[in-house]
Formats: structure tokens, sequence, C-alpha cells
């Protein structure tokens, strides 16, 4: 007699189901990078902006109840208290979700930018 088994998510799965989060949740030029190559902490980064603090904070919760829905909780989340860039860490994706600003200032396109642009959602910044 076999137990049921439940399929895990795998890491391209949560990334899309992410991204599809943050679209939804109107998040301004949304990148998701491929840094399986460059390193064994995770597998994907994506990095969204978002226009206010407000909005900051509900494009990352907004992410965290959609991969919740498949099962999985964050790892940890960092940064809800001021909203100028909030970090929800799910072991194999990393979303990043930032103000324009700080964005801008720390460039993490940039820092990894030998990482592949698995895919991108650019949003007009009037929107």
């Amino acid at each position: 007699m076999s137990l049921p088994t439940t399929a895990v998510p795998d890491s391209n799965a949560l990334a899309e189901r992410a991204m599809a989060a943050l679209d939804d949740m109107k998040a301004h030029n949304v990148v998701k990078l491929d840094v399986r190559h460059l390193t064994g902490v995770t597998d994907y980064m994506i990095i969204a902006s978002g226009t206010s603090n407000r909005h900051v904070k509900s494009l990352a919760d907004s992410v965290e109840d959609a991969l919740r829905e498949m099962g999985r909780k964050p790892l940890g989340v960092e940064g809800t208290d001021v909203g100028e860039w909030v970090l929800v860490d799910f072991g194999d994706v990393l979303v990043h979700v930032m103000q324009p600003k700080a964005r801008e200032f720390y460039n993490l396109e940039r820092l990894w930018g030998e990482a592949s642009d698995a895919e991108s959602l650019p949003r007009p910044s009037n929107r």
C-alpha cells in the first residue's frame, strides 16, 4: 500500500505564482532573475517596485498569501515595519519589493548582473 503523495511545487512554479500575484496587485517593473548558476542560497530572485510604503507592504502580503495557497510559508519576512524594502524569503525564491528610490540605490539587478533575466513584467511608471 502506498501513501498518497502531495506534489511539492518546484521553484519555478513558486516564482511564477509570485510574479502573477505581483502583477495582480499592479507592481511595477517586475523582474525574475535566475541565479541558480551563481549561488546555492536560492534559485530565483524576484524584484518589483511599489508606489508607496503601503503599496510595497500590500504587494509583499499578496505574494505571501499566494504562495501559502500553494502550501509554502515564508522562512522570513523583513522590512514590513517601514515598507521601503520588503524581503519575503521562501528559500528557493526570494522576493524583493521596493520603493523606486531604494531600488535605484541598491540596484540589485546590477549586483546580480550575471544572472539570467528569466522574465520581466514592465509596468509604466505612471500607473
